[in-house]
């Protein structure tokens, strides 16, 4: 009777069992499901003033209110700046001190500048590479005030690809020598030319080798070169990401990059930091189009967490 007993008791368990898995879904489903909620998010965000030029350059946005738009109309707590929005304001202090306020008293955290306009740091002509070089000192010693990681600049240069690669390396080391006095990186993004060309940049990182000078990929910017690959080559220098975004579908999706596979590349490079959203499209407006990345970005985080 006992064997009977048990073995009854045995098989109702296991019908109640099958029971609950079919009723209510699968238990470790459930329970593979919360773990995943439970995971933190595989990169952070972050809002790159860009997104807003439009508005900036219309005067419909002051700058020194970015860190405000930031964090109270999008929920976003960490800015990359950009030079051309205060670029009279590099050597003042009072206003340098007001943005760094303003940031703080909102719990936003400054990443980094984006300079412009500032001369070719690979150009040909040895005095107006030095020039280039020297104009950028008084951006690294804003980013460093206002408690930025990185600078990023631009690799501009002229002449045939090996000149280019020699030029922009001794450029960047040069700069990137001033700003490890700073304890700040110096970072490039591909932004036309060759730098547009991931494995030339790639090459331009291995020649300055400083640990301090790093890439910025970007998701765009890559004209006729393969994004993807051009972010793979670059992603082992990068010390920041631009999650670039200019239309997307009806299910919310980016129609010139796929998201989940080039975040994918990002994170098979064992980057966790900051992407930065970067919105240039002309569909939706501004406000729309950093709320629809922002939107992507959550959601393809959740699917790789």
């Amino acid at each position: 009777m006992a064997r009977g007993a048990n073995r009854r008791e045995f098989i109702q368990q296991g019908l109640l069992a099958a029971a609950s898995l079919t009723a209510g879904g699968s238990v470790l489903g459930k329970l593979s499901a919360a773990a995943a909620e439970d995971k933190p998010a595989p990169y952070k965000i972050s809002l790159a003033e860009w997104s807003l030029h439009r508005a900036i350059f219309g005067g419909r946005l002051d700058h020194l209110d970015f860190a405000k738009a930031s964090k109270e109309d999008y929920g976003i707590d960490a800015v990359e700046y950009v030079n051309q929005f205060f670029m009279d304001k590099a050597t003042d202090r009072k206003y340098l001190a007001d943005m760094k306020q303003r940031a703080a008293d909102l719990g936003v955290k400054n990443l980094l500048i984006m300079v412009d306009r500032e001369g070719r740091l690979g150009d040909p002509d040895d005095a107006q590479r030095t020039k280039a070089v020297e104009n950028h000192y008084k951006w690294v010693e804003a980013a460093k005030f206002l408690g930025c990681h990185s600078l990023r600049v631009n690799a501009a240069s002229a002449g045939t690809y090996e000149e280019q690669l020699k030029l922009a390396a001794d450029g960047l080391r040069r700069l990137s020598e001033f700003a490890a006095q700073h304890e700040l990186n110096v970072i490039v993004e591909n932004h036309g030319g060759l730098s547009s060309n991931g494995k030339w940049l790639a090459a331009v990182m291995e020649q300055v080798n400083l640990p301090n000078c790093g890439t910025l990929p970007d998701f765009g910017n890559f004209g006729d070169y393969d994004r993807y690959q051009g972010v793979a080559e670059t992603m082992p220098y990068a010390k920041a990401v631009s999650a670039k975004s200019h239309e997307f579908d009806a299910d919310g999706n980016e129609v010139r990059t796929d998201y989940r596979k080039m975040m994918k590349i990002v994170l098979d490079h064992k980057y966790h930091g900051y992407v930065g959203i970067e919105y240039e499209g002309q569909k939706l407006d501004e406000p729309a189009g950093i709320r629809a990345t922002k939107k992507l970005l959550d959601r393809v985080a959740q699917e790789l967490a």
